[in-house]
């Protein structure tokens, strides 16, 4: 697949279907995320692929926060329970964090180089045949996420993929043109 298909084809992928993701798909992907352009070659990013136990904890943080937005007890339980349930039943997660750094200049630089290198393992997804869904947010300074993750006080993480074979592929969302967005400052 050319680059530009693979562009086009990325889609946020939420239903995978139940065949695992291989360890040699994963370092696959993880090849091409440290393959992203990164300021003075700090290469901040650091990868946590979550096992089963992993994805359910992750699961029950998130699903934790989203309970706590609920009055009734039992449906807060319910919610909990289910997005836990969701996230062990996913065939690969990723957690992608940088390394802290006092230097704000090079802290964002480093955050920047991590959201391409979450794009490459996306690309390079739709190549191999496989989805991904990129999950930003609240949840990813969680201490129950954190400690799910196994995340060391140092790194904070950016992003979370999700990755597997799409069980269904969305259509396009309309995107406005280039053109639209584009000055050309003379």
């Amino acid at each position: 697949m050319n680059l530009h298909d693979a562009i086009h084809q990325r889609r946020s992928i939420k239903r995978f279907t139940a065949r695992p993701v291989s360890r040699e798909e994963v370092e696959r992907l993880l090849d091409a995320a440290t393959c992203a352009p990164n300021h003075h070659l700090t290469q901040p990013w650091r990868f946590y692929v979550l096992g089963p136990l992993a994805r359910h904890a992750y699961g029950l943080a998130l699903g934790a926060r989203k309970a706590r937005k609920l009055e009734d007890a039992e449906k807060a339980s319910r919610v909990r329970e289910t997005v836990a349930s969701e996230h062990l039943a996913l065939p690969c997660m990723i957690a992608i964090a940088v390394v802290a750094n006092e230097n704000a200049e090079t802290a964002e630089e480093d955050y920047a180089a991590a959201m391409m290198a979450i794009e490459n393992m996306a690309l390079a997804a739709v190549d191999m045949g496989l989805g991904t869904h990129i999950k930003t947010g609240a949840v990813m300074a969680d201490p129950s996420a954190r400690t799910a993750v196994g995340l060391p006080d140092n790194e904070r993480i950016v992003a979370i993929v999700n990755v597997g074979e799409p069980a269904e592929v969305p259509p396009a969302k309309q995107r406005s043109p280039a053109t639209a967005l584009t000055t050309w400052v003379p």
